[in-house]
């Protein structure tokens, strides 16, 4: 082994003394940008009125719109109505219940919003919002649970880190049911 090294290190020194003996007279002078003259490139500046004439079919709002029949009209959709179920503490459960059927009998996945209540039914949507820092996300039921003493709701882990306690693992939460 050590004589591939030294042979290689021989073979190395040789090709950098080689090169070092280049006649300064075979060197090729090579142009660099900043020795170039500059060029006249062709450039897009369009002049003020084309600019503004590109954009004049914009500042005219549009004549009929055409909505489809299935649209959602924004200005007169209600709210869903929430009935308030107070503060609890939430926690969450995760990859490790990955696939279990749950309570209801459909496969636990951790990144659905769904979470486990002892007695609201199944199906039913939850928003659970974090007073601490302001974020909520509706969660469906399909769990029984929590099974720890003072806990109120298990969330799957997708609706925790919307809600911000994965850290933690746990914390208070506001939980209003919606109706549908």
């Amino acid at each position: 082994m050590m004589n591939r090294i030294a042979i290689g290190a021989v073979a190395l020194l040789a090709l950098v003394g080689s090169l070092t003996a280049v006649n300064a007279a075979d060197a090729v002078e090579v142009a660099t940008p900043a020795a170039e003259a500059p060029v006249d490139m062709p450039r897009f500046a369009p002049s003020e009125e084309d600019f503004d004439a590109a954009f004049v079919k914009y500042d005219r709002p549009p004549s009929a719109l055409s909505v489809p029949d299935h649209a959602v009209d924004l200005e007169t959709i209600e709210p869903a109505q929430a009935e308030d179920l107070g503060t609890g503490i939430a926690s969450y459960y995760g990859k490790r219940f990955a696939g279990r059927p749950t309570a209801s009998g459909e496969a636990f996945d951790p990144q659905q919003h769904t979470a486990a209540h002892r007695t609201l039914p199944f199906g039913s949507k939850v928003r659970v919002t974090n007073p601490r820092n302001g974020r909520s996300v509706v969660v469906r039921i399909n769990d029984r649970g929590p099974f720890v003493k003072g806990r109120t709701i298990d969330l799957s882990r997708g609706a925790a880190e919307e809600v911000g306690i994965v850290a933690a693992g746990h914390g208070t939460v506001q939980l209003a049911l919606l109706s549908d």
